[in-house]
């Protein structure tokens, strides 16, 4: 595997050329100016006195971005009751304001926090309600994670875009730029000011995957400063992730410690390009990444624990002065060198600002009530970290009367039809055909008019859409062909591809989706079997778009990027005809059998 890396590495840097005359996005990145103005100095001033009205012990709570469970402020499930008693040590979202005086809340859909706009709007209210009934009012920045395409906590009725690589597959900074204002236009409407997105990282190896615009350096700093400037625009704070780069390594940091072997040369040409971009567009935060990067720090402390990285490289070489925010402290990368009290400690002595979702808030905000009392971090820093953070809440108007929204401003925002539209619209720049034998796509709906749509149905990552073949196999439908669904999974059984095989027969054609194909994937029988039928067999890529190149007896294939509805249904209308495949692959695909040949480089897409 590690020799797949290099193989990568290498690839990446002899493509960028190439790269670079193909894709639009690989230009010379031009800074917008921020959307949210640098404050007056007597609006810093206020913020000043305010904080020296705050106990040491509100000063802890505002570094702190705390999850909770339930869909109400006050009054949660009880299972969420329970949930919360067990993790947090509180009942409820308001009980933990008053309690730790946290400064911030994230949305998780597994926590019960994102059934339906009207409900996430009115559980945002009563945030803030709570953080302004305290003894030393203050609003809180209430975020999560909607990056769009796999990583999406707020789910229909609300606009579900493409994710970045499809984002990169459109090469179109302007189609970044509009998605990220539909969706922090959403965000904003329903009290989330803060969206940790977009991804910077520059996908070397697909563990980040499709989590990144792509593997050509300036192309993804091109669409980083794009997104920036459109959630921004939107009146909602973003965070570049995850610095310094987690796109060159075969292990997730949820999981594992990953090393980046880049030298600090390599770092500055593949990681870097992206995170100034960001900042020259005016980044409201950066979140950090668990990540060990020997050239930066040969400590091999984590880089959300490295003083050389956090200070010396984000802040004193890239000249960053805002937000900076842990990635989330109950990941594995960041607990497997030191223990759950000394985390937050740490990576509070290496700059950070805030820290995210710890595993046990009571033992992390106590280790850092009691570091400050000790003298191992002094008050003076605390309250530097402090004063970006209400910065950063007064530039979002929260301390204008503006922290609660609207709940009739809903429909007029969230899921509207033009948002729907635009959505649809992007998604179909953003379709890749990589395969076309004999011109079989489009396919014809009087000659090839009778389809069956196998193959892979992971979870929606909203968990409001799909299953995928469904979904293919409907929008086929209303587009005029006769198409009959039939799940195969991601890992399909003897049995699942026996049925596939005697469902193909007297079909025109079979419609694959697939899903990540590894070397030993029972998919790529499914594939070969259907294709041994002679009925022409057309797959589409749902994830990475690697898939193709394990994959044989193909007569077609396309790349979706992602299996949420929009960008599927793209897919559909590509397959039909009713629009052209206009996406180009952002990252190469190699051969499987020899890591080093391309099979399809940067900038490879079919048209007709």
């Amino acid at each position: 595997m590690h020799d797949r890396t290099i193989s990568r590495r290498a690839l990446l840097t002899a493509t960028a050329v190439a790269a670079a005359a193909v894709a639009t996005s690989a230009a010379p990145v031009v800074a917008a100016p921020p959307h949210l103005a640098p404050l007056a100095p007597y609006r810093r001033d206020r913020l000043r006195r305010l904080i020296s009205r705050m106990s040491l012990e509100e000063k802890v709570g505002q570094l702190f971005v705390m999850r909770v469970y339930g869909h109400s402020a006050t009054a949660p499930d009880q299972a969420d009751i329970d949930a919360n008693l067990a993790e947090i040590g509180v009942r409820t979202a308001a009980e933990l304001i008053s309690t730790y005086h946290v400064g911030g809340i994230i949305y998780f859909a597994w926590a019960h926090n994102t059934r339906n706009p009207r409900q996430i709007a009115e559980l945002s209210n009563g945030i803030q309600k709570a953080g302004l009934a305290q003894n030393t009012p203050v609003p809180l920045l209430i975020s999560t994670d909607q990056e769009h395409g796999i990583v999406a906590r707020v789910g229909k009725p609300a606009t579900l875009l493409p994710g970045a690589m499809a984002l990169g597959a459109s090469r179109s900074r302007a189609d970044a730029r509009e998605a990220a204002r539909i969706a922090g236009a959403e965000l904003a409407a329903m009290g989330i000011n803060q969206n940790y997105a977009p991804d910077a990282d520059v996908n070397v190896n697909p563990v980040i995957g499709v989590r990144s615009f792509g593997a050509d350096p300036q192309a993804v700093a091109g669409m980083v400063a794009a997104q920036v400037t459109g959630y921004q625009s939107a009146g909602i704070a973003t965070a570049a992730k995850h610095f310094p780069g987690h796109g060159d390594t075969k292990d997730d940091s949820h999981y594992a410690l990953p090393t980046i072997h880049h030298t600090r040369e390599q770092w500055s040409e593949l990681d870097a390009p992206p995170f100034r971009a960001a900042i020259a567009a005016g980044v409201t935060s950066i979140m950090t990444a668990h990540i060990v990067v020997p050239a930066l720090d040969p400590s091999e402390d984590p880089a959300t624990l490295s003083r050389p990285i956090v200070t010396g490289v984000l802040r004193e070489q890239l000249g960053y002065d805002g937000v900076v925010i842990t990635d989330a402290l109950g990941m594995e990368g960041v607990r497997q060198k030191y223990g759950d009290d000394r985390v937050p400690v740490l990576a509070l002595k290496a700059g950070v600002d805030q820290l995210l979702n710890p595993p046990n808030l009571r033992i992390a905000w106590n280790a850092v009530l009691a570091a400050v009392k000790g003298g191992e971090i002094s008050e003076e820093r605390v309250e530097k970290s402090i004063l970006r953070i209400l910065e950063l809440k007064e530039r979002l108007g929260l301390f204008s009367g503006d922290a609660a929204v609207s709940l009739r401003n809903l429909d007029r925002t969230v899921g509207t039809r033009a948002h729907l539209t635009a959505a649809d619209r992007i998604a179909e720049r953003t379709t890749t055909l990589l395969v076309n034998e004999n011109k079989l796509l489009p396919l014809n709906r009087r000659r090839q008019r009778n389809l069956l749509v196998v193959g892979a149905d992971p979870a929606s990552p909203s968990g409001t859409t799909g299953p995928p073949t469904t979904v293919l196999a409907r929008a086929l439908a209303e587009l005029g062909f006769t198409a009959t669904a039939l799940s195969t999974g991601t890992a399909p059984s003897a049995a699942q591809i026996e049925a596939a095989v005697a469902g193909a027969r007297g079909k025109d054609a079979v419609v694959v989706a697939t899903y990540n194909v590894s070397a030993t994937s029972s998919q790529r029988t499914l594939v070969s079997a259907l294709a041994a039928t002679g009925v022409p067999v057309v797959t589409v890529a749902i994830r990475n778009p690697y898939d193709i190149a394990r994959l044989s007896g193909v007569r077609a294939s396309l790349a979706a990027y992602s299996w949420t509805d929009v960008e599927v249904r793209a897919a559909a209308r590509v397959i039909a005809g009713r629009v052209r495949p206009r996406g180009t692959l952002p990252v190469p695909v190699q051969r499987a059998d020899d890591p080093a040949q391309v099979l399809y480089p940067i900038g490879h897409g079919l048209a007709y």
